[in-house]
């Protein structure tokens, strides 16, 4: 099915989805005030007019990680750069995250999966979207 944001917009009025999203910023650590301005690593950034595009550096370990995720959703920046050019996004506001999260889980197949309740199911479809959700290939 192609949605639209139209699409997304209602499908927003969820409880089942608002869920699903709370589950998410939950898992990925910006579920406070500050979620929708937060980088990976846990800074913020204070402009809502695009992706920061700023690439941080932490430790998990020994390892050294590298990414330039931001916002609720931890956001790659060229994954939001793929939902401006199919949704048309301009600008990073919390409104334009919500949007794009919901993109990103109909992208993944689980759009009717969450709306229906079916968290399981729908978690498994999300799992290799977001590295904080059980099932997740990034450890």
């Amino acid at each position: 099915m192609k949605y639209t944001r139209a699409d997304f917009q209602r499908a927003l009025s969820s409880p089942y989805l608002q869920a699903f999203l709370e589950v998410i910023r939950t898992g990925e650590g910006t579920l406070g005030s500050d979620g929708y301005r937060t980088h990976f690593g846990g800074s913020l950034f204070s402009s809502f007019a695009d992706h920061p595009r700023k690439v941080i550096s932490a430790k998990s370990g020994r390892q050294t990680l590298h990414s330039s995720a931001a916002g609720a959703y931890q956001f790659l920046s060229k994954t939001w750069d793929g939902l401006v050019k199919q949704y048309g996004f301009s600008d990073f506001s919390p409104a334009s995250q919500d949007e794009a999260a919901v993109a990103l889980i109909a992208g993944r197949g689980a759009l009717e999966d969450v709306l229906a309740n079916r968290f399981e199911e729908a978690v498994a479809k999300c799992a290799k979207e977001w590295a904080s959700l059980p099932g997740s290939p990034y450890g």
